[in-house]
Order: structure tokens, then C-alpha cells, then sequence
């Protein structure tokens, strides 16, 4: 594997050529030098087409992100640093999508759990109920 391979996690890194950049003029507010130099960057990952992925990280990342994953940033004034920022969000949000949360199981609270429970709500009532008024004996 190249050096210049962006890598997502231990187990996957996709090779530059996969990864399409493109450059525009940063929009806004800047003057001259925003609307001459090209340097708001956005990078795309073909994801159903890519032979870096097996298919599992394929099905998984085209399910959470799409066939293509886009990611546009012109934070900078530099064009190489939007770049970087650019890699670094598009293998974040890859990884991200690769993420397999764990599955909740369903769980009985304990005894002592219901106990302790119990006992704050009698503490609780037994607070209320010395602010209420004294009832009339009469």
C-alpha cells in the first residue's frame, strides 16, 4: 500500500486514486482573493465502484452514505490545508459509517434497584407531606 492512501480505520484504506477532487472559488466574502484563487475543495468517493472495499463495507457504507460520498470544505484560505480537511472529514465520515453499534438486550432491574427506588420515593413523600398545612381536629 502507498503512503499516500487515506486510511479510514485499521482495516480499510482507499487508495488517492479513487478519491476525485475538485476545485472552485470560495463563495463569501473576501475580496480579490476569494474570488480568484481556487480554493474551496471537494472530494468524492465512488463507493459502489471502488475495489478497495469488501463487499460488507461497501453495502454498509452505500446504505448510511450513499453510492457517492461528498465532502466540500473551503474553511482556509489555503487550498492545501482544505485538502487535508477534506481527507480527514471524508475518512471520518467513512469510518463512521462502518461502525457497528452493539446490539441493546433487554434487562430486569435488580432487587436492590427497585428497593432503593422505593425507599427515594417514600423520602420524597415524606418530605411533601410535612409542607402541607396541619389538618383541624374539630
Amino acid at each position: 500500500m502507498a503512503d499516500d492512501d487515506l486510511v479510514v480505520n485499521r482495516s480499510l484504506r482507499i487508495p488517492r486514486a479513487e478519491i476525485t477532487e475538485r476545485f472552485d472559488t470560495s463563495g463569501g466574502p473576501g475580496g480579490q482573493h476569494a474570488n480568484k484563487v481556487a480554493s474551496r475543495v471537494e472530494v468524492t468517493f465512488d463507493a459502489r465502484r471502488s475495489p478497495s472495499l469488501s463487499r460488507w463495507q461497501r453495502d454498509r457504507i452505500v446504505s448510511r452514505c450513499g453510492a457517492e460520498v461528498r465532502v466540500s470544505v473551503d474553511e482556509t484560505r489555503s487550498q492545501a490545508r482544505n485538502r487535508e480537511l477534506a481527507a480527514q472529514r471524508l475518512a471520518e465520515r467513512l469510518a463512521a459509517a462502518l461502525v457497528v453499534e452493539k446490539t441493546r438486550r433487554a434487562t430486569r432491574p435488580t432487587r436492590g434497584s427497585k428497593r432503593r427506588r422505593l425507599d427515594a420515593k417514600k423520602r420524597r413523600s415524606d418530605l411533601k407531606s410535612t409542607r402541607r398545612k396541619p389538618a383541624s381536629d374539630w
